[in-house]
Parts: C-alpha cells; sequence; structure tokens
C-alpha cells in the first residue's frame, strides 16, 4: 500500500509539500501541484475520501438511499446502480432505513448523511420524502434523482412509470382468463407507487362490472414472509378466489410457497399474478407471471442523469419507460378455486 512518502518521492518535493496537496491546505507551485496529482494516479495512492474531495474536486462517490435492507428488490437494483458507476470509475455508498422508524423522517435522515459524507450525488428509491422535503437539502438538490418516484419540482431528475397502467394491465390479464372472484394482497398504503398499482388494478376490475367492496384485500409490507402470512389468513378466512395479485413479486412468491403447503395447487386451482417482474420471478415454481416494470432500463438513464449533473455530460438518457406483463405457468383458466363462494371478507380501506 503507497504511503504519502512513496508520493512524496516520486513527485520530487517534500512529505510537507505532498500532504499539503492531499489535504488542499497550504500554498503549492502549480508545478509541483501537478507532480504530486500525477504520483498519486501511478501509485495507486488512496486519500481518505475527504482528501480526494479536497484534491479533485470530486469525491467520486454517489449516494443511495433505499427504505430498507432487505430481500432481493433492491439488490438487484443495488446491483445494477454499481455496475454504471464502476464503469463511470465512481463507487457507492448506501444508506438505508431500518423499517421501525417513521419511514419519512428516516429517510431525510439519510439522504442529509449521505450528503454530509460529501457524496457528488444521491439516488433515491421509492421514496417516502415529500415535496417540501427536498428543501432541507438545499442545492444539492440539484444533484438528487429519483427512481420509481415523481417529484413536481425537479421532473427531469425522476424516473418512474405509470403504476396505474400497471395495475390496469394485472387485472385485464386475469379478466382475459376469465377470472373474477379475485383476491388482493396490496403492500403499504403509505407507498405512493403501490397505491397506484392498486388503484389502477380496481378500477380495471370496475370497468368489468366486479364489485370491488366485497373483494378480499389486505395490506402487508412487500416481503415474501408478508406473503406467506397474508396467503395463509386468506386461506383462513374461507373466501372463494380463484386468482391472486401481490403488489410486487416476493409477496407472491412467499403466497405460492403457503399455497404450496398446503396442497393448493398454481395455477390449477388458484392463479398468481406478481408485479415487478423481479429476476427470481422466471425462477418460482411455478414461474410467475409478472408485471414488467424495467427496472434496468429505468436505474441505468437515472445513474447517467445524475453523473450528467455532476460532471457536465451529456450522457443519453431515456425518461419513457413502457410496461407490459410478462405471462408465465402462474396464470391460468379458473379452475375450482379454493374456499365457499358465501364467505366473503369486505375491502380493507386504506387509512
Amino acid at each position: 500500500m503507497p504511503t504519502i512518502k512513496d508520493v512524496a518521492r516520486m513527485a520530487g518535493v517534500g512529505t510537507g509539500t505532498a500532504s499539503r496537496v492531499v489535504r488542499g491546505k497550504g500554498s503549492v507551485s502549480p508545478d509541483k501541484l501537478e507532480r504530486v496529482k500525477q504520483a498519486i494516479d501511478a501509485l495507486g495512492y488512496r486519500p481518505s475520501h475527504t482528501a480526494r474531495s479536497l484534491l479533485y474536486g470530486s469525491s467520486r462517490m454517489i449516494g443511495v438511499y433505499i427504505p430498507m435492507l432487505a430481500g432481493t428488490f433492491y439488490t438487484a437494483i443495488l446491483k445494477i446502480i454499481d455496475a454504471e458507476l464502476r464503469a463511470a470509475g465512481l463507487h457507492m455508498m448506501i444508506g438505508f432505513g431500518t423499517g421501525k422508524g417513521e419511514p419519512r423522517k428516516e429517510a431525510i435522515e439519510g439522504v442529509s448523511l449521505l450528503i454530509e459524507r460529501g457524496c457528488d450525488g444521491v439516488i433515491v428509491l421509492t421514496s417516502p420524502l415529500q415535496e417540501e422535503d427536498l428543501a432541507l437539502f438545499g442545492e444539492r438538490r440539484k444533484r438528487l434523482v429519483a427512481l420509481n418516484y415523481a417529484f413536481e419540482s425537479i421532473p427531469e431528475q425522476c424516473f418512474t412509470v405509470d403504476h396505474v397502467l400497471g395495475g390496469r394491465l394485472a387485472a385485464r390479464a386475469l379478466l382475459e382468463q376469465g377470472h373474477r372472484a379475485i383476491a388482493v394482497l396490496a403492500g403499504p398504503w403509505t407507498v405512493q407507487d403501490n397505491v397506484e398499482r392498486i388503484e389502477g388494478f380496481m378500477c380495471e376490475l370496475e370497468s368489468a362490472g366486479i364489485d370491488t367492496g366485497a373483494m378480499w384485500v389486505t395490506e402487508h409490507d412487500f416481503s415474501s414472509s408478508a406473503g406467506w402470512s397474508a396467503a395463509h389468513e386468506l386461506l383462513a378466512s374461507g373466501t372463494h378466489f380463484t386468482a391472486l395479485f401481490c403488489a410486487n413479486d416476493e409477496m407472491a412468491l412467499g403466497a405460492i410457497s403457503c399455497f404450496y403447503e398446503a396442497g393448493i395447487h398454481v395455477p390449477r386451482d388458484v392463479s398468481v399474478v406478481g408485479y415487478d417482474d423481479a429476476p427470481s420471478a422466471a425462477y418460482a415454481a411455478p414461474p410467475l407471471t409478472s408485471v414488467r416494470i424495467p427496472w434496468r432500463e429505468m436505474t441505468a438513464s437515472g445513474v447517467a442523469e445524475l453523473l450528467n449533473l455532476c460532471d457536465g455530460g451529456r450522457r443519453p438518457v431515456v425518461r419513457s419507460f413502457p410496461v407490459s406483463v410478462t405471462m408465465r405457468a402462474s396464470l391460468a383458466k379458473p379452475g375450482a378455486g379454493v374456499g365457499r363462494p358465501a364467505n366473503v371478507r369486505k375491502r380493507r380501506q386504506p387509512a
């Protein structure tokens, strides 16, 4: 591991001069400044992030805030971000909520910490932040990009999809197969994109003449364990259903696991449709039909926009992302279904 003494020796300057360059304090002639910088690059010397920021005017770090560090969904997106940043010679610093505090407060604190640590810019995923919270970040909000969320004040820095349409497409896929006895496993009502996809789903069913007020609908977090628990609750309720729509793939996979343990075959007895079309959806048993959100394309464009904001570059950025349904074996025409038709449960309304 090269030291500051090695840098000074290669640059032909004293250790104090090399140290002043790295710390950004004290006077150094332009010639010596350039020689020290060249020596740092040649030796691969790695000063602290603070010193690096002073030396190059950039930390070469991009902060990423996610609501929670759990499950496989955020892992896949973080891998995309990391690959894009490494290709540009940058690295990633992650901040995340605990899931135990108030989500909005955790997001404000998390983004603020990433900014304080010197990140050149910040990417926020599925943010619980509100429009007025952006003012708390001052000028640094000009280097903030939102994925899967839209702020009215910074529309060019937001990359998301039409989740209402995504919900409608999920409902159409079920209706086209002939399903009308449908149960719904929603995510948290505090998450805007979840509200939008459920809204679109219900509107499409209502257009088909289905009484959505009489449907079994429950709210859980987006985890596989929550999907398993909700499916167990659904079976215990005695509600008659031939299909289950889940607001994300992880919950859908948990529900399928519960059905398997209960001896219920998917899709012979019950069809299941997920949302996101995460990588794991194709490897479920059976493979999961899911609303496809183009996460890779959306994430790559969000990263490109942020890097353009940071360095004034002109990387190509896409702003419109199509939503579709990936048809797989978990969806089929209705079988006998599960439960007794007379035993239904009223829909839970969001708080």
